[in-house]
C-alpha cells in the first residue's frame, strides 16, 4: 500500500501519526480511554489485550488481527512495552504468530517477523502492578528501526527456530532458546491446536506457537532512546 502514495505524502503521514503518539504521553489509561469511548478493566487478567486496542483506537491502526504492520500504507507496526519504576520492560514483546508448515521456502527477507519489525512505533505504558490500572500513564513514544547489528541477531534466531520447525523438531524449542527473539506456544487454552511437521516429517498437531522479543533485547531498546544506564553496570 506504501505504493499507492508517494514519498512526500508517507513522511507526513508518519510525522501526524508520531506526532499524535506524543501527544498521548502523560494521560492515564483512564483519561484515554473516556476520550475514545472504552471502558477500562478492573485488571489485565482477562483483558490482556486491552491497552494495545485502546491505543490502536487513539491511533487509528487499521490492520486488526491480519498479518498486516497495524499502519500497513506507513510501513509502521505499533507495540506498547509495559516498563518498571526503573525503566525495565516487564514482559516480553508479542511480534507475530509462526507458520508451522510449508516453511522450507521461507526467507527472512519475505518474513513476517521482519516485516512486523523494519519500523515500530513503541509506546511505552506505566506496567507497575501496584498502580490501578485506571490510574496508569501513556510513556513518551518513540520510532525504532533495528541497526544492522539487532537484525543480523533477529535474523540469525529466526533462522534457528524456522530450521527446528522444517526439521519436525518445533516440540522441542523452548523459550530460552535464542539470544533475542524467542519461540512460545501463544494459544488461548491448550484445547487449540495447529498442524505443524513431526518429527518423522508427518503432520501433527501442536499448539500454535508465537515469536516474542525477550526483555534484554527490549531493555537494551529502551536504554538506547532515554538513555539510560545498563543496570549490568557497577559504580565505586
Amino acid at each position: 500500500m506504501k505504493g499507492l502514495i508517494g514519498l512526500d505524502e508517507v513522511i507526513v503521514q508518519l510525522k501526524q501519526l508520531f506526532d499524535k503518539a506524543s501527544a498521548l504521553a502523560g494521560l492515564s489509561f483512564a483519561e484515554l480511554a473516556n476520550h475514545v469511548g472504552m471502558t477500562v478493566p478492573n485488571d489485565l487478567r482477562r483483558n490482556k489485550g486491552w491497552v494495545g486496542q485502546l491505543l490502536e483506537s487513539a491511533l487509528g491502526a487499521s490492520a486488526g488481527s491480519q498479518a498486516l504492520q497495524d499502519f500497513p500504507e506507513l510501513g509502521v507496526e505499533l507495540k506498547t512495552i509495559p516498563l518498571d519504576a526503573n525503566g525495565k520492560p516487564l514482559e516480553t514483546t508479542f511480534v507475530c504468530t509462526t507458520p508451522l508448515i510449508d516453511v522450507h521456502q521461507l526467507t527472512w527477507e519475505t518474513s513476517n517477523v521482519r516485516n512486523k519489525l523494519q519500523c515500530v512505533l513503541w509506546i511505552p505504558i506505566d506496567g507497575r502492578r501496584d498502580v490501578p490500572l485506571a490510574e496508569r500513564c501513556i510513556g513518551t513514544a518513540f520510532l525504532w528501526q533495528p541497526s544492522v547489528q539487532q537484525e543480523a541477531q533477529l535474523r540469525a534466531d529466526w533462522q534457528e527456530h524456522m530450521d527446528k520447525i522444517a526439521l519436525g523438531e518445533v516440540e522441542s524449542i523452548t523459550a530460552h532458546q535464542g539470544e533475542v527473539l524467542q519461540l512460545r506456544p501463544k494459544a488461548a487454552n491448550s484445547r487449540v491446536l495447529t498442524e505443524a511437521i513431526g518429527a518423522n516429517g508427518e503432520i501433527i498437531q501442536t499448539l500454535p506457537r508465537g515469536f516474542y522479543l525477550k526483555t534484554q533485547f527490549t531493555s537494551q531498546i529502551i536504554r538506547e532512546t532515554f538513555g539510560l544506564p545498563d543496570p549490568a553496570t557497577t559504580y565505586d
